[in-house]
């Protein structure tokens, strides 16, 4: 079993396919600036839906206060294309992830359904501007995840342990 990430340890590279195309390349998509990496267990999940509907509601403020964003889940591309178009998402979105590799780089729990196969949990990173988690949040089944709120206010509250 793959071990948790820890706060303080470099978030490892990770390389999803992109929506569109192209790659997004983990963390240093991110580099020099406070970053939420979100991986979701998939575009059928209400929660899910719940999560990113909330990220594109302060997807501004995020924007505004310079925390970077991106999402990832193990869809194709073309389910991946259809949340993005539901949701109105703007920013980056990766599908079809590799979820042994996922697992290996972050240990991520996985879970199997009849009805949707292996998918990966939902997990939450807040990234600092050097690479460096903040905070890690493990979910090992539906609910347990990021929200907008509580990113904004632990980056302004390291941003003050900064000055």
């Amino acid at each position: 079993m793959s071990q948790h990430l820890q706060n303080g340890q470099t978030f490892p590279r990770l390389d999803i396919p992109a929506v569109g195309g192209g790659v997004l390349h983990l963390p240093e998509d991110f580099a020099g600036s406070y970053a939420v990496l979100l991986i979701y267990r998939g575009h059928w999940c209400p929660f899910c839906n719940e999560q990113m509907a909330a990220f594109v509601d302060a997807f501004d403020t995020l924007s505004q206060q310079g925390i970077k964003l991106a999402a990832f889940s193990v869809d194709d591309e073309a389910s991946t294309q259809e949340f993005i178009a539901k949701h109105h998402i703007r920013f980056p979105m990766g599908h079809s992830a590799d979820i042994d590799a996922v697992v290996d780089a972050t240990g991520a729990y996985v879970t199997s359904f009849p009805t949707r196969g292996r998918f990966l949990e939902t997990t939450g990173f807040v990234i600092a501007p050097d690479g460096s988690i903040v905070n890690a949040v493990y979910s090992s089944r539906a609910i347990g995840r990021l929200v907008p709120s509580d990113v904004i206010r632990l980056v302004a509250f390291m941003r003050s342990l900064a000055t």
